[in-house]
């Protein structure tokens, strides 16, 4: 049998699915499973912008421009205007998602074997991407005692090597909802233009700020427009995971020309998806608001019920809809297994994303977890509750 490549060999699961068939499983046995393990809002997509995409009516449907509908990025430039983000549709490439996006960030911006920092825990397909690209991840640790609070520039600086050409950061940040600072995210830039690198941001849930506070974007940062590369999907502001569309924003004209090659080698970005995320900027604030509402009470209640819960501590998520918890187990992926395999509560279960996935040192996440509350309330109140359950008869508790 042929041999595939080292990349095949070593591309790791995802943290998020990989303990889907023992959902799945536990679902056939008849064990109702809450899934608190995946970022798939339960919210309503906005009407007005699936009205259009089903009315829609083209003859044939044909490939679009390489860098997306002319009139969906003219459109999506002045969304990122009223967000304090000066950019043209020029500075505009549509992508497949924001994985796409992200793979083009880092095969444009790094060389094989060069180096990208980035603070942990971190978004777990980051590390497939880099692996992708031939890229290698540093990060720099982030504690679960101050909220996960960007670590001391110091540390960045110590981390800065010849190989070094990026730092990213994810604001709000998934897997741990915090929300960077305006200061944090200046601070960031300094370093960025101090040793002339690449400030990558992954933006995509901007518009999910909690108590009174507002994203800053990197965009906004002034003398570093070459350095700045902003990456954005729909899939989380409209609730459309399923759309798969993203896009990479620069004003460094080399990026967006290296990209626009990439973007040309795949042909373009999907038909349909273009035309619900056009009409979908036209979804009013009411909208939002409404959604931003829910979430707020969503992610109150999971703080306070799991904070309850003996030995469990839940920092409390500033911004998008994920938090870590840190519990009294000896191993977060026997765990989060063990709770779909041999353990209900009142016929349900719960399913977790082990923390291990999340962290470049995977010992660093053996008694955390990633729980996303886009379950409603009731549904969380019962989720928690079989966490609760779980975790006074599980083997592995400590002590």
């Amino acid at each position: 049998m042929p041999k595939i490549s080292h990349k095949g060999e070593i591309i790791p699961a995802s943290a998020i699915r990989k303990l889907v068939p023992f959902a799945d499983a536990a679902k056939e046995r008849g064990v109702k499973v809450y899934h608190l393990n995946i970022g798939q809002p339960d919210i309503l997509t906005p009407k007005g912008a699936l009205d259009v995409l089903r009315n829609a009516s083209m003859p044939v449907v044909e490939y679009t421009n390489s860098a997306g509908n002319l009139t969906y990025r003219k459109k999506l430039a002045e969304y990122y205007q009223k967000n304090r983000i000066n950019v043209t549709h020029e500075d505009i490439i549509v992508t497949t998602g924001g994985s796409e996006a992200l793979q083009f960030a880092f095969q444009i911006c790094l060389n094989d074997g060069e180096e990208i920092l980035i603070p942990e825990p971190y978004y777990t397909n980051y590390n497939s991407f880099a692996i992708q690209s031939n890229v290698v991840v540093k990060t720099i640790h982030s504690s679960i005692e101050d909220g996960f609070a960007l670590p001391p520039i110091e540390e960045f600086e110590k981390a800065i090597t010849s190989k070094t050409k990026a730092i990213m950061v994810c604001n709000p940040n998934n897997p741990t909802g915090y929300l960077y600072s305006q200061k944090e995210i200046e601070v960031l830039g300094l370093l960025a233009k101090k040793y002339d690198l690449y400030l990558i941001a992954d933006e995509v849930y901007r518009e999910f700020c909690y108590d009174g506070m507002q994203h800053h974007s990197v965009m906004e940062l002034k003398g570093l427009e070459d350095n700045v590369i902003l990456v954005d999907s729909v899939s989380k502001r409209y609730s459309a995971c399923g759309a798969r569309i993203g896009c990479i924003v620069s004003k460094n004209k080399k990026v967006m020309s290296a990209a626009m090659r990439m973007a040309q080698a795949r042909l373009c970005p999907p038909y349909f998806g273009q035309i619900f995320s056009e009409a979908a900027i036209d979804t009013p604030q009411s909208y939002f608001e409404e959604v931003n509402k829910e979430y707020d009470l969503r992610r109150k209640v999971m703080v306070e019920l799991v904070n309850k819960i003996e030995g469990c501590y839940c920092p409390t998520p500033k911004g998008a809809f994920y938090t870590m918890i840190q519990m009294p187990i000896d191993d977060s992926d026997k765990f989060c297994q063990w709770l779909l395999e041999d353990f209900s509560y009142q016929g349900a279960t719960v399913m977790l994303a082990p923390a291990t996935g999340f962290y470049s040192t995977p010992e660093k996440g053996k008694k955390q977890a990633r729980i996303a509350y886009c379950l409603c309330v009731e549904d969380i109140k019962a989720a928690v509750k079989c966490l609760e359950e779980g975790l006074k008869v599980y083997p592995g508790r400590e002590k």
